[in-house]
Protein backbone atom coordinates (compact mmCIF):
# COMPACT_ATOMS: atom_id res chain seq x y z
CA UNK A 1 0.00 0.00 0.00
CA UNK A 2 2.90 2.25 0.60
CA UNK A 3 4.37 2.13 -3.08
CA UNK A 4 0.83 2.71 -3.94
CA UNK A 5 0.56 5.80 -2.49
CA UNK A 6 3.71 7.08 -3.33
CA UNK A 7 2.60 6.43 -7.25
CA UNK A 8 -0.51 8.26 -6.60
CA UNK A 9 1.65 11.02 -4.82
CA UNK A 10 3.26 10.98 -8.19
CA UNK A 11 0.72 12.22 -9.84
CA UNK A 12 1.61 15.36 -8.35
CA UNK A 13 4.96 15.68 -10.35
CA UNK A 14 2.90 16.08 -13.65
CA UNK A 15 1.27 19.73 -12.53
CA UNK A 16 5.44 20.82 -12.65
CA UNK A 17 5.12 22.79 -15.80
CA UNK A 18 8.89 21.64 -16.86
CA UNK A 19 7.98 18.02 -16.06
CA UNK A 20 4.84 17.58 -17.68
CA UNK A 21 6.09 19.52 -20.95
CA UNK A 22 9.08 16.91 -20.90
CA UNK A 23 6.64 14.07 -20.75
CA UNK A 24 4.75 15.05 -23.38
CA UNK A 25 7.53 15.92 -25.55
CA UNK A 26 8.90 12.30 -24.96
CA UNK A 27 5.34 11.08 -26.23
CA UNK A 28 4.94 13.01 -29.17
CA UNK A 29 8.57 12.13 -30.19
CA UNK A 30 7.72 8.54 -29.68
CA UNK A 31 4.65 8.94 -31.76
CA UNK A 32 6.47 10.58 -34.65
CA UNK A 33 9.21 7.90 -34.43
CA UNK A 34 6.90 5.12 -34.56
CA UNK A 35 4.79 6.04 -37.27
CA UNK A 36 7.38 6.21 -39.43
CA UNK A 37 8.71 3.19 -41.29
CA UNK A 38 11.95 2.15 -40.05
CA UNK A 39 12.04 4.19 -37.01
CA UNK A 40 11.02 2.92 -33.47
CA UNK A 41 10.54 3.90 -30.47
CA UNK A 42 13.93 2.14 -29.48
CA UNK A 43 15.77 4.56 -32.00
CA UNK A 44 14.33 7.77 -30.27
CA UNK A 45 14.96 6.80 -26.80
CA UNK A 46 19.06 5.83 -27.84
CA UNK A 47 19.25 9.13 -29.41
CA UNK A 48 17.63 11.11 -26.33
CA UNK A 49 19.82 9.24 -23.82
CA UNK A 50 23.07 11.89 -23.67
CA UNK A 51 20.06 14.49 -22.91
CA UNK A 52 18.97 12.63 -20.16
CA UNK A 53 22.41 13.98 -18.18
CA UNK A 54 20.84 17.22 -18.08
CA UNK A 55 17.89 15.98 -16.45
CA UNK A 56 17.38 14.59 -12.70
CA UNK A 57 16.52 11.07 -13.10
CA UNK A 58 13.02 11.09 -12.18
CA UNK A 59 12.15 13.23 -14.71
CA UNK A 60 14.30 11.05 -17.50
CA UNK A 61 12.43 8.12 -16.87
CA UNK A 62 9.29 9.76 -16.31
CA UNK A 63 9.89 10.91 -20.17
CA UNK A 64 11.28 7.82 -21.02
CA UNK A 65 8.22 5.93 -19.82
CA UNK A 66 5.92 8.10 -22.03
CA UNK A 67 7.97 7.72 -25.10
CA UNK A 68 7.41 4.06 -24.42
CA UNK A 69 3.91 3.95 -23.95
CA UNK A 70 3.91 6.01 -27.09
CA UNK A 71 6.07 3.75 -29.26
CA UNK A 72 3.57 0.89 -29.16
CA UNK A 73 0.37 2.84 -29.93
CA UNK A 74 1.94 5.25 -32.59
CA UNK A 75 3.06 2.12 -35.41
CA UNK A 76 -1.15 2.21 -35.95
CA UNK A 77 -1.25 5.10 -37.36
CA UNK A 78 0.42 4.18 -40.68
CA UNK A 79 -0.67 0.64 -40.23
CA UNK A 80 -4.18 1.64 -40.47
CA UNK A 81 -3.86 4.45 -43.04
CA UNK A 82 -1.01 3.03 -46.05
CA UNK A 83 -0.87 -0.43 -44.88
CA UNK A 84 3.13 -0.03 -43.59
CA UNK A 85 3.20 -0.56 -39.87
CA UNK A 86 5.16 1.78 -38.24
CA UNK A 87 6.42 -0.61 -35.50
CA UNK A 88 6.51 -4.09 -35.77
CA UNK A 89 4.01 -4.26 -32.75
CA UNK A 90 1.54 -3.10 -35.23
CA UNK A 91 1.53 -5.31 -37.88
CA UNK A 92 -1.36 -7.40 -36.63
CA UNK A 93 -3.42 -4.03 -36.75
CA UNK A 94 -2.49 -3.29 -39.90
CA UNK A 95 -4.63 -6.60 -40.94
CA UNK A 96 -8.12 -5.44 -40.14
CA UNK A 97 -7.10 -1.58 -40.25
CA UNK A 98 -6.10 -1.37 -43.59
CA UNK A 99 -9.16 -2.94 -44.78
CA UNK A 100 -11.47 -0.85 -43.00
CA UNK A 101 -9.02 2.24 -43.90
CA UNK A 102 -10.36 0.87 -47.83
CA UNK A 103 -14.08 1.42 -46.89
CA UNK A 104 -13.41 4.67 -45.81
CA UNK A 105 -13.39 3.93 -41.89
CA UNK A 106 -9.56 4.71 -41.23
CA UNK A 107 -10.40 7.09 -39.13
CA UNK A 108 -12.81 5.26 -37.06
CA UNK A 109 -10.19 1.78 -36.90
CA UNK A 110 -7.75 4.80 -35.12
CA UNK A 111 -10.05 5.84 -33.24
CA UNK A 112 -10.29 1.81 -31.75
CA UNK A 113 -6.79 1.37 -31.76
CA UNK A 114 -6.30 4.10 -29.21
CA UNK A 115 -9.08 3.05 -27.10
CA UNK A 116 -7.32 -0.57 -27.41
CA UNK A 117 -4.14 1.22 -26.47
CA UNK A 118 -5.51 3.19 -24.15
CA UNK A 119 -7.40 -0.02 -21.93
CA UNK A 120 -4.32 -2.13 -22.28
CA UNK A 121 -1.58 0.56 -21.62
CA UNK A 122 -3.72 1.33 -18.76
CA UNK A 123 -4.54 -2.23 -16.99
CA UNK A 124 -0.69 -3.02 -17.86
CA UNK A 125 0.41 -0.01 -15.97
CA UNK A 126 -1.50 -0.40 -13.30
CA UNK A 127 -0.66 -4.66 -12.96
CA UNK A 128 2.35 -3.33 -12.86
CA UNK A 129 2.13 -0.74 -9.64
CA UNK A 130 -0.25 -3.58 -8.19
CA UNK A 131 2.13 -6.48 -8.54
CA UNK A 132 6.03 -4.85 -8.75
CA UNK A 133 6.38 -4.61 -4.96
CA UNK A 134 5.02 -8.27 -4.28
CA UNK A 135 7.64 -9.48 -6.66
CA UNK A 136 10.15 -7.47 -5.64
CA UNK A 137 9.69 -9.31 -2.11
CA UNK A 138 9.68 -12.74 -3.59
CA UNK A 139 12.57 -11.53 -5.30
CA UNK A 140 14.33 -11.50 -2.13
CA UNK A 141 14.38 -15.09 -2.16
CA UNK A 142 16.44 -15.69 -4.82
CA UNK A 143 20.00 -16.33 -3.62
CA UNK A 144 23.17 -16.27 -5.95
CA UNK A 145 22.96 -19.37 -7.50
CA UNK A 146 19.31 -18.58 -8.44
CA UNK A 147 20.47 -15.03 -10.03
CA UNK A 148 23.09 -17.04 -11.91
CA UNK A 149 19.96 -19.35 -13.31
CA UNK A 150 17.71 -16.86 -14.04
CA UNK A 151 20.08 -14.30 -15.97
CA UNK A 152 20.83 -17.73 -17.98
CA UNK A 153 17.46 -18.62 -18.42
CA UNK A 154 16.57 -14.99 -19.73
CA UNK A 155 19.26 -15.41 -22.11
CA UNK A 156 18.05 -18.73 -23.15
CA UNK A 157 14.75 -17.25 -23.38
CA UNK A 158 15.58 -14.38 -25.29
CA UNK A 159 17.68 -16.53 -28.25
CA UNK A 160 15.03 -18.78 -28.77
CA UNK A 161 12.56 -15.91 -28.72
CA UNK A 162 13.84 -15.30 -32.12
CA UNK A 163 12.00 -17.71 -34.44
CA UNK A 164 13.71 -19.36 -37.12
CA UNK A 165 17.44 -17.74 -36.48
CA UNK A 166 18.10 -18.81 -33.18
CA UNK A 167 21.55 -19.68 -33.97
CA UNK A 168 22.32 -16.26 -35.15
CA UNK A 169 20.75 -14.72 -31.99
CA UNK A 170 22.92 -16.98 -30.05
CA UNK A 171 26.30 -15.88 -31.67
CA UNK A 172 25.10 -12.44 -31.65
CA UNK A 173 24.55 -12.81 -27.46
CA UNK A 174 28.03 -14.25 -27.62
CA UNK A 175 29.97 -11.16 -28.76
CA UNK A 176 27.56 -9.40 -26.19
CA UNK A 177 29.45 -11.56 -23.82
CA UNK A 178 32.55 -10.84 -25.13
CA UNK A 179 32.30 -7.14 -25.00
CA UNK A 180 31.42 -7.41 -21.71
CA UNK A 181 34.64 -8.52 -20.47
CA UNK A 182 36.95 -6.22 -21.84
CA UNK A 183 37.72 -3.93 -19.19
CA UNK A 184 39.15 -4.92 -15.65
CA UNK A 185 37.72 -8.00 -14.00
CA UNK A 186 35.11 -7.65 -11.72
CA UNK A 187 36.38 -9.91 -8.77
CA UNK A 188 40.25 -9.43 -9.30
CA UNK A 189 42.11 -6.35 -9.69
CA UNK A 190 43.29 -7.14 -13.63
CA UNK A 191 42.64 -5.98 -17.17
CA UNK A 192 41.12 -8.20 -19.82
CA UNK A 193 41.22 -8.11 -23.57
CA UNK A 194 42.20 -4.36 -23.83
CA UNK A 195 45.51 -4.98 -26.29
CA UNK A 196 47.81 -2.08 -24.14
CA UNK A 197 44.99 0.52 -24.71
CA UNK A 198 44.63 2.77 -21.71
CA UNK A 199 41.01 3.37 -23.15
CA UNK A 200 39.73 0.57 -22.33
CA UNK A 201 40.45 -0.33 -19.23
CA UNK A 202 37.47 0.49 -18.26
CA UNK A 203 35.65 -1.09 -20.41
CA UNK A 204 33.13 -0.38 -23.26
CA UNK A 205 31.03 2.28 -22.15
CA UNK A 206 27.08 1.51 -22.23
CA UNK A 207 26.60 4.37 -24.16
CA UNK A 208 28.68 4.23 -27.58
CA UNK A 209 27.30 0.21 -27.23
CA UNK A 210 23.34 1.49 -27.28
CA UNK A 211 23.73 4.50 -29.62
CA UNK A 212 25.91 2.86 -32.43
CA UNK A 213 24.06 -0.25 -32.06
CA UNK A 214 20.51 1.01 -32.65
CA UNK A 215 21.08 4.50 -34.39
CA UNK A 216 24.27 3.97 -36.63
CA UNK A 217 23.48 0.85 -37.56
CA UNK A 218 19.48 2.29 -38.56
CA UNK A 219 21.26 4.90 -40.30
CA UNK A 220 23.38 2.33 -42.27
CA UNK A 221 20.39 0.30 -43.00
CA UNK A 222 18.53 2.88 -44.73
CA UNK A 223 20.71 4.62 -46.19
CA UNK A 224 21.87 1.29 -48.39
CA UNK A 225 17.84 0.21 -49.05
CA UNK A 226 16.10 1.12 -51.75
CA UNK A 227 13.82 4.49 -51.38
CA UNK A 228 10.30 3.26 -50.38
CA UNK A 229 9.04 7.12 -51.28
CA UNK A 230 6.82 5.97 -54.53
CA UNK A 231 5.16 3.33 -52.04
CA UNK A 232 4.07 6.15 -49.69
CA UNK A 233 3.10 8.84 -52.27
CA UNK A 234 0.81 6.55 -53.59
CA UNK A 235 -0.31 5.12 -50.68
CA UNK A 236 -0.66 8.76 -49.07
CA UNK A 237 -2.86 9.78 -52.11
CA UNK A 238 -5.42 7.50 -51.18
CA UNK A 239 -5.95 8.52 -47.59
CA UNK A 240 -8.98 10.68 -47.35
CA UNK A 241 -9.19 13.96 -45.54
CA UNK A 242 -10.01 13.22 -41.40
CA UNK A 243 -11.64 14.85 -39.29
CA UNK A 244 -11.48 14.64 -35.27
CA UNK A 245 -15.19 13.37 -34.64
CA UNK A 246 -14.31 10.55 -36.76
CA UNK A 247 -11.60 9.26 -34.34
CA UNK A 248 -14.38 8.56 -31.73
CA UNK A 249 -15.60 4.96 -32.14
CA UNK A 250 -19.53 4.82 -31.22
CA UNK A 251 -20.54 3.11 -27.48
CA UNK A 252 -22.58 0.69 -29.20
CA UNK A 253 -19.33 -0.74 -31.43
CA UNK A 254 -16.94 -1.07 -28.54
CA UNK A 255 -19.94 -3.11 -26.27
CA UNK A 256 -19.89 -5.32 -29.68
CA UNK A 257 -16.13 -5.72 -29.18
CA UNK A 258 -16.86 -6.31 -25.52
CA UNK A 259 -15.28 -5.85 -22.36
CA UNK A 260 -13.52 -9.50 -22.21
CA UNK A 261 -11.65 -9.02 -25.33
CA UNK A 262 -10.17 -5.90 -23.94
CA UNK A 263 -9.11 -7.32 -20.68
CA UNK A 264 -8.30 -10.80 -22.20
CA UNK A 265 -5.94 -9.28 -24.73
CA UNK A 266 -4.67 -6.69 -22.10
CA UNK A 267 -3.69 -10.04 -19.50
CA UNK A 268 -2.08 -11.94 -22.75
CA UNK A 269 -0.02 -8.74 -23.32
CA UNK A 270 1.04 -8.13 -20.23
CA UNK A 271 2.23 -11.86 -18.94
CA UNK A 272 3.61 -11.99 -22.44
CA UNK A 273 5.88 -8.76 -21.59
CA UNK A 274 7.13 -10.30 -18.45
CA UNK A 275 8.84 -12.96 -20.38
CA UNK A 276 12.52 -11.98 -21.21
CA UNK A 277 12.99 -11.11 -24.68
CA UNK A 278 9.00 -11.69 -26.14
CA UNK A 279 7.89 -7.98 -26.78
CA UNK A 280 4.81 -6.49 -28.38
CA UNK A 281 5.02 -8.08 -31.73
CA UNK A 282 4.85 -11.67 -30.01
CA UNK A 283 2.49 -10.23 -27.46
CA UNK A 284 -0.17 -8.76 -29.87
CA UNK A 285 0.38 -12.09 -32.24
CA UNK A 286 -0.99 -14.14 -29.66
CA UNK A 287 -3.67 -11.98 -28.60
CA UNK A 288 -5.13 -11.41 -31.69
CA UNK A 289 -4.75 -15.39 -32.55
CA UNK A 290 -6.66 -16.20 -29.46
CA UNK A 291 -9.53 -13.52 -30.37
CA UNK A 292 -10.01 -15.20 -33.67
CA UNK A 293 -10.18 -18.92 -31.66
CA UNK A 294 -13.15 -17.35 -29.32
CA UNK A 295 -14.77 -15.41 -31.78
CA UNK A 296 -18.25 -16.24 -33.54
CA UNK A 297 -16.83 -15.06 -36.86
CA UNK A 298 -13.52 -15.52 -36.99
CA UNK A 299 -14.26 -15.32 -41.17
CA UNK A 300 -14.26 -11.81 -40.80
CA UNK A 301 -11.21 -10.85 -39.24
CA UNK A 302 -8.60 -9.84 -41.75
CA UNK A 303 -11.70 -7.87 -43.69
CA UNK A 304 -11.91 -4.87 -41.29
CA UNK A 305 -12.80 -6.26 -37.60
CA UNK A 306 -12.43 -4.00 -35.27
CA UNK A 307 -12.13 -6.48 -32.39
CA UNK A 308 -9.22 -7.50 -34.04
CA UNK A 309 -7.49 -4.04 -34.24
CA UNK A 310 -8.65 -3.47 -30.13
CA UNK A 311 -7.03 -7.39 -29.19
CA UNK A 312 -3.79 -6.35 -30.88
CA UNK A 313 -3.73 -2.74 -29.60
CA UNK A 314 -4.91 -3.75 -26.08
CA UNK A 315 -2.22 -6.35 -25.88
CA UNK A 316 1.17 -4.85 -27.54
CA UNK A 317 0.34 -1.54 -24.90
CA UNK A 318 -0.04 -3.95 -21.59
CA UNK A 319 3.56 -5.50 -23.04
CA UNK A 320 4.81 -1.75 -21.48
CA UNK A 321 3.87 -2.49 -17.77
CA UNK A 322 4.99 -6.44 -17.90
CA UNK A 323 8.17 -5.76 -19.18
CA UNK A 324 8.92 -3.65 -16.75
CA UNK A 325 8.71 -6.21 -14.19
CA UNK A 326 11.89 -7.85 -14.99
CA UNK A 327 13.61 -4.92 -15.60
CA UNK A 328 13.34 -3.31 -12.27
CA UNK A 329 12.58 -6.74 -10.23
CA UNK A 330 15.83 -8.10 -11.71
CA UNK A 331 17.70 -5.81 -13.50
CA UNK A 332 16.70 -7.73 -16.68
CA UNK A 333 15.39 -5.86 -19.77
CA UNK A 334 12.02 -7.57 -21.43
CA UNK A 335 12.70 -6.09 -24.57
CA UNK A 336 15.26 -3.20 -26.74
CA UNK A 337 13.55 -0.10 -24.90
CA UNK A 338 13.45 -1.55 -21.41
CA UNK A 339 17.41 -2.27 -22.32
CA UNK A 340 18.14 1.28 -22.93
CA UNK A 341 15.56 2.17 -19.83
CA UNK A 342 18.09 0.05 -17.93
CA UNK A 343 20.49 2.20 -19.22
CA UNK A 344 19.23 5.31 -17.75
CA UNK A 345 19.08 3.68 -14.43
CA UNK A 346 22.61 2.69 -14.40
CA UNK A 347 24.14 5.59 -15.74
CA UNK A 348 22.74 7.57 -13.24
CA UNK A 349 24.13 4.98 -10.86
CA UNK A 350 21.14 3.69 -9.57
CA UNK A 351 20.75 -0.45 -9.49
CA UNK A 352 17.54 -2.28 -10.69
CA UNK A 353 17.11 -5.17 -9.04
CA UNK A 354 15.56 -6.55 -5.26
CA UNK A 355 16.33 -3.74 -3.09
CA UNK A 356 15.26 -0.65 -5.50
CA UNK A 357 11.51 -1.63 -4.79
CA UNK A 358 12.31 -0.98 -0.84
CA UNK A 359 14.90 1.65 -1.18
CA UNK A 360 14.54 3.85 -4.26
CA UNK A 361 10.66 3.24 -4.45
CA UNK A 362 10.49 7.36 -4.52
CA UNK A 363 12.62 7.33 -8.00
CA UNK A 364 10.77 4.42 -9.48
CA UNK A 365 6.77 5.61 -8.67
CA UNK A 366 6.67 8.60 -10.99
CA UNK A 367 8.06 6.74 -13.92
CA UNK A 368 5.22 4.46 -13.09
CA UNK A 369 2.69 7.05 -12.89
CA UNK A 370 3.63 8.93 -16.49
CA UNK A 371 3.31 5.59 -17.53
CA UNK A 372 -0.27 5.50 -16.47
CA UNK A 373 -0.44 9.05 -17.35
CA UNK A 374 0.79 8.72 -21.32
CA UNK A 375 -1.82 5.59 -21.29
CA UNK A 376 -4.91 7.00 -20.31
CA UNK A 377 -4.94 10.48 -21.14
CA UNK A 378 -2.44 11.26 -23.52
CA UNK A 379 -3.07 8.09 -26.62
CA UNK A 380 -6.11 9.90 -26.69
CA UNK A 381 -5.43 13.23 -26.73
CA UNK A 382 -2.58 13.45 -28.86
CA UNK A 383 -4.56 10.96 -31.54
CA UNK A 384 -7.62 13.77 -31.37
CA UNK A 385 -6.06 16.51 -31.34
CA UNK A 386 -2.90 15.82 -33.70
CA UNK A 387 -4.44 12.45 -35.73
CA UNK A 388 -5.23 14.26 -38.92
CA UNK A 389 -1.74 15.27 -39.33
CA UNK A 390 0.00 12.41 -38.13
CA UNK A 391 -0.31 10.39 -41.42
CA UNK A 392 1.57 13.27 -43.23
CA UNK A 393 4.79 12.38 -40.97
CA UNK A 394 6.07 9.65 -43.56
CA UNK A 395 5.93 12.13 -46.25
CA UNK A 396 9.02 13.79 -44.71
CA UNK A 397 12.49 13.34 -46.34
CA UNK A 398 14.51 10.80 -45.78
CA UNK A 399 17.54 11.97 -46.88
CA UNK A 400 17.41 15.19 -44.36
CA UNK A 401 15.47 13.01 -41.78
CA UNK A 402 18.84 10.58 -41.14
CA UNK A 403 20.92 13.18 -41.51
CA UNK A 404 19.92 14.79 -38.77
CA UNK A 405 19.73 11.40 -36.88
CA UNK A 406 23.38 11.07 -37.46
CA UNK A 407 24.60 13.99 -36.50
CA UNK A 408 22.74 13.75 -33.17
CA UNK A 409 23.80 10.48 -32.64
CA UNK A 410 27.39 11.16 -33.07
CA UNK A 411 27.37 14.56 -31.14
CA UNK A 412 25.45 12.51 -28.55
CA UNK A 413 27.57 10.11 -28.12
CA UNK A 414 30.29 12.36 -27.29
CA UNK A 415 28.33 14.38 -24.90
CA UNK A 416 27.45 11.92 -23.04
CA UNK A 417 31.21 10.16 -22.39
CA UNK A 418 33.34 13.73 -23.71
CA UNK A 419 36.13 11.21 -24.66
CA UNK A 420 36.83 10.97 -28.34
CA UNK A 421 37.70 7.05 -27.91
CA UNK A 422 34.45 6.42 -26.62
CA UNK A 423 32.79 8.05 -30.12
CA UNK A 424 34.73 6.09 -32.25
CA UNK A 425 34.07 3.21 -30.58
CA UNK A 426 29.73 3.90 -31.23
CA UNK A 427 30.77 4.37 -35.01
CA UNK A 428 32.51 0.45 -34.84
CA UNK A 429 29.47 -0.56 -32.79
CA UNK A 430 27.50 0.77 -35.38
CA UNK A 431 29.34 -0.93 -38.33
CA UNK A 432 28.99 -4.10 -36.70
CA UNK A 433 26.06 -3.99 -35.76
CA UNK A 434 25.49 -2.85 -39.26
CA UNK A 435 26.85 -6.03 -40.79
CA UNK A 436 25.10 -8.21 -38.35
CA UNK A 437 22.04 -6.47 -39.75
CA UNK A 438 23.08 -7.46 -43.05
CA UNK A 439 23.03 -10.94 -42.35
CA UNK A 440 19.97 -11.43 -40.16
CA UNK A 441 22.00 -11.33 -36.56
CA UNK A 442 19.40 -10.01 -34.14
CA UNK A 443 21.03 -7.14 -32.29
CA UNK A 444 19.11 -7.38 -29.37
CA UNK A 445 20.75 -10.20 -28.67
CA UNK A 446 23.93 -8.80 -28.77
CA UNK A 447 22.62 -5.34 -26.20
CA UNK A 448 21.46 -7.73 -23.66
CA UNK A 449 24.23 -10.28 -23.42
CA UNK A 450 26.31 -6.72 -23.16
CA UNK A 451 24.09 -5.87 -20.64
CA UNK A 452 23.37 -9.15 -18.69
CA UNK A 453 27.34 -10.43 -19.23
CA UNK A 454 28.99 -8.94 -16.06
CA UNK A 455 26.08 -10.30 -13.79
CA UNK A 456 26.44 -13.46 -15.29
CA UNK A 457 30.16 -13.78 -14.64
CA UNK A 458 29.89 -12.65 -11.40
CA UNK A 459 27.18 -14.69 -10.47
CA UNK A 460 28.61 -18.12 -11.44
CA UNK A 461 32.15 -17.52 -10.35
CA UNK A 462 30.25 -16.60 -6.77
CA UNK A 463 28.57 -19.19 -7.17
CA UNK A 464 31.32 -22.03 -7.94
CA UNK A 465 33.09 -20.48 -5.15
CA UNK A 466 31.11 -20.88 -2.61
CA UNK A 467 30.61 -24.80 -3.66
CA UNK A 468 34.33 -25.36 -3.93
CA UNK A 469 34.09 -25.17 -7.93
CA UNK A 470 31.05 -27.89 -7.55
CA UNK A 471 28.55 -27.21 -10.89
CA UNK A 472 25.49 -29.60 -8.59
CA UNK A 473 25.09 -26.53 -6.48
CA UNK A 474 23.18 -25.32 -9.66
CA UNK A 475 20.36 -28.49 -8.48
CA UNK A 476 20.70 -28.61 -5.36
CA UNK A 477 19.48 -25.30 -4.46
CA UNK A 478 15.72 -24.69 -4.93
CA UNK A 479 15.45 -21.33 -6.28
CA UNK A 480 18.68 -22.45 -9.10
CA UNK A 481 16.65 -25.35 -9.93
CA UNK A 482 13.42 -23.58 -10.36
CA UNK A 483 14.62 -21.53 -12.68
CA UNK A 484 16.71 -24.43 -14.38
CA UNK A 485 13.36 -26.34 -15.18
CA UNK A 486 11.73 -23.56 -16.12
CA UNK A 487 14.36 -23.16 -19.17
CA UNK A 488 13.53 -26.58 -19.83
CA UNK A 489 9.89 -25.88 -20.35
CA UNK A 490 10.50 -23.08 -22.61
CA UNK A 491 12.95 -24.81 -24.71
CA UNK A 492 10.30 -27.60 -25.42
CA UNK A 493 7.62 -25.35 -25.74
CA UNK A 494 9.59 -22.95 -28.22
CA UNK A 495 12.45 -25.06 -29.74
CA UNK A 496 11.21 -28.78 -29.44
CA UNK A 497 7.55 -28.36 -30.50
CA UNK A 498 7.51 -26.83 -33.54
CA UNK A 499 6.35 -22.74 -33.07
CA UNK A 500 4.58 -21.46 -35.83
CA UNK A 501 7.11 -19.27 -38.18
CA UNK A 502 4.91 -16.90 -39.33
CA UNK A 503 2.65 -15.41 -37.49
CA UNK A 504 0.92 -13.01 -39.72
CA UNK A 505 0.13 -15.43 -42.47
CA UNK A 506 -0.89 -18.08 -39.92
CA UNK A 507 -3.47 -14.95 -38.59
CA UNK A 508 -4.61 -14.34 -41.72
CA UNK A 509 -4.86 -18.00 -42.88
CA UNK A 510 -7.30 -18.56 -39.94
Amino acid sequence: MEFIELVIGSFAKLLDPATLAYVVAGFLIGTVFSAIPGLTATLALALLLPLTYSLDVTTALMACASIYMAGMCGGSITATTINIPGAPSSMMTALDGYPMQQRGEGALALGHASFGSMVGGGLGALLLILLAPLIAELSLLVKTTGKFSLIAFAMIVIVIAQRGKMIKAAMAACIGLMLATVGLDAMVPVTRFTFGLSDLTAGLDLMPVIIGTFAISEILIQAGAMSDSGKVASALSKVKAIRRRDFLPSFASIRKIGLGCYLKSSLIGYFVGTLPGAGGSMGSFLAYVETVRTSKDPKSFGKGNPQGIAASESANNAVCGGALVPMLTFGIPGDPVTAIMLGVLVINGIQPGPQLMAEQAGLIAPMLASLLFSAVILIPLTLFLLGPYFIRIVSIRKDALYGAIALLAVVGSYVATYSMFQMIMTLVMGVLAYYLRKHDFPVITLLLGFILGPNLEEFLRRSLALSNGNPMTFFTNLDSLFFVLLTAVFVYFLVIRKPLKNPVAAASAT
